[in-house]
């Protein structure tokens, strides 16, 4: 008996738990078309977008004696005319065998050529496709309508990328169009396992979101939690990846960034055979990559398409670059402030020589020469690219000269925070520049407070930092920290393609294995062998 009422209860939870599963679908989707009414409807449509006047509302009769009526909308800008006249409009006015009882369901399985139409009641719906410039067909008589695949309007031709130039390579860079965007990285990985998750986030601007991975590579539990991380983004509007970004990093208290963003499809097609995810968002040419690693962002596409000894060598002279820029004003602070007792004497005497007319401390001078330098960088981006340029560096020659010569800071120090400056433009990623122009003071104080002693401790700060920070789960200064040596072969080195037979053990927990043994080029004979055959075809060629 007791379990008979056990049951009994447990079927009843079901089944609430059914309906509240069902009245919070059809709170989602909000009100649907209650009326049959063509007129109710488009009523109800011009009063949901007013007297917007690129709203098109094109009325037309249809079947043998012009007895169904119909209404087309869509939006001026958005929609390709051509789609718009010549598969949606001609089609509905030629066909003589649509009839008002089944005038809908006629159009969607008969009439119309257009790849994409399906039927819909949900008013939420109806309104988020014609804002992305699908045209909708209602008709008298009919409770739903028809949302036919009519994009198009004028977009930006694919053209080469600003931000990362490169001397080998592809000449193509993403545009602001999200399908075109994924086409192009699907030119690169012709395979089915590359799949594509769509969702809108912001509950005004209906972002078009697009989560790219290779099935069968890619971790699932990172996907599992990109996932979850953007569900749970509530906000009204997105406008670039970069607020993407902000809201589903690991870390948000740091200057160093986590996520990847790249505008070439080269690189996003690289990133996912390694076992990462890219997020392509809707208007803007920028994919989001994760997992990040802090030794990503010192690599150059080139690296890839170059041989590994010429590569290795490079790479490793933009780490070292890099860390020119973070620490070459401290280092000087440092050594003129406290450890004078380093410098060559003749070198020193010279330095001393420059700074007595300098009214203000070494740290004071690089301040205030670095602040000089981040404004005239600041402007040359602002300013037109022709006049960019000539303006960022003309200006930093005449107030360098001029301040040398009123004696507010000495030669010595221009030079310094000018190899500081150029050295920040030779890290490929400019959100890992930006990162050290703001720890670059941060070095510079520690260096005026404690000399040499607080440069270390701020370096180990950092380090510290650094170890301590995740990409999705995976560790930043991988595979370095901790240490992995199948992973550390594409770091600070990188080997050749035929000894790299595996991805990264960080990023790809599955299907590791990404070439097959034995790959370095061999000939079947010596050399002496293959010169001997060429020179025995030449004779018999003559």
């Amino acid at each position: 008996m007791p379990s008979f009422f056990k049951q009994k209860k447990n079927t009843e939870t079901k089944d609430s738990q059914k309906q509240e599963d069902k009245n919070q679908q059809k709170k989602e989707e909000g009100p649907i078309l209650a009326s049959s009414s063509l007129a109710k409807n488009v009523a109800d449509m011009k009063k949901k977008v007013g007297s917007s006047s690129d709203v098109i509302i094109r009325e037309v009769k249809a079947g043998e004696q012009d007895e169904v009526h119909l209404a087309i909308i869509y939006i001026a800008g958005l929609v390709d005319n051509n789609t718009i006249h010549e598969s949606l409009i001609e089609p509905l006015i030629q066909d003589q065998t649509i009839q008002n009882a089944h005038a809908i369901k006629q159009i969607l399985e008969k009439t119309l050529p257009l790849g994409g139409v399906k039927a819909e009641k949900s008013w939420d719906k109806l309104f988020t496709e014609l804002m992305l410039g699908n045209a909708l067909v209602f008709a008298d008589g009919s409770d739903e309508a028809l949302i036919c695949s009519t994009q198009g309007g004028e977009h930006r031709s694919i053209q080469e990328p600003s931000t990362q130039v490169s001397f080998r390579g592809p000449r193509q860079g993403f545009t602001e169009s999200l399908q075109t965007n994924i086409s192009m990285i699907r030119r690169y990985i012709k395979n089915p396992n590359v799949w594509v998750e769509k969702m809108k986030i912001g509950s005004v601007t209906n972002t078009d979101i697009a989560l790219m991975y290779i099935h069968g590579i890619c971790d699932e539990k990172v996907l599992k939690e990109v996932r979850q991380r953007l569900k749970k983004i509530d906000i009204d509007s997105i406008l670039e990846s970069g607020y993407i970004e902000q809201l589903i990093e690991d870390e948000t208290f740091t200057t160093f960034p986590t996520m990847y963003h790249t505008e070439r499809p080269d690189v996003v097609a690289g990133n996912l055979l390694e076992g990462r995810f890219a997020i392509v968002v809707d208007g803007t040419p920028f994919v989001l990559i994760a997992p990040a690693l802090f030794i990503q962002f010192f690599q150059s596409v080139e690296d890839y398409y170059s041989r590994f000894d010429i590569a290795t060598s490079i790479r490793i002279l933009r780490i070292f670059i890099f860390f020119i820029s973070l620490v070459a004003p401290a280092v000087y602070v440092a050594a003129t402030t406290f450890h004078q007792e380093m410098i060559p004497t003749q070198l020193l005497i010279v330095i001393a020589a420059q700074r007595e007319i300098v009214p203000f401390p070494a740290v004071v001078e690089a301040i205030t020469m670095e602040v000089a330098f981040e404004i005239l960088r600041e402007a040359g981006v602002r300013l037109p690219r022709v006049v960019g340029s000539a303006v960022s560096i003309v200006g930093a020659l005449v107030i360098g000269q001029a301040a040398v010569q009123a004696g507010i800071v000495s030669p010595a120090m221009v030079i310094i925070v000018a190899i500081t400056a150029i050295a920040s433009f030779a890290t490929p990623a400019f959100a890992m520049a930006i990162s050290a122009r703001l720890i670059r003071f941060m070095f510079i104080i520690a260096s005026a407070v404690m000399g040499f002693y607080g440069l270390v401790l701020g370096i180990i700060m950092m380090f510290v930092h650094l170890c301590s920070l995740r990409s999705f789960g995976v560790p930043y200064m991988s595979p370095l920290a901790p240490f992995s040596s199948q992973g550390v072969k594409d770091t600070l080195f990188r080997v050749p393609w035929w000894a790299d037979q595996k991805r990264p053990e960080s990023i790809s927990k599955k299907d590791k294995v990404r070439q097959g043994k034995d790959q370095r080029p061999q000939p079947d004979g010596s050399r002496g062998m293959v010169n001997k055959e060429l020179r025995e075809g030449d004779q018999n060629d003559t």
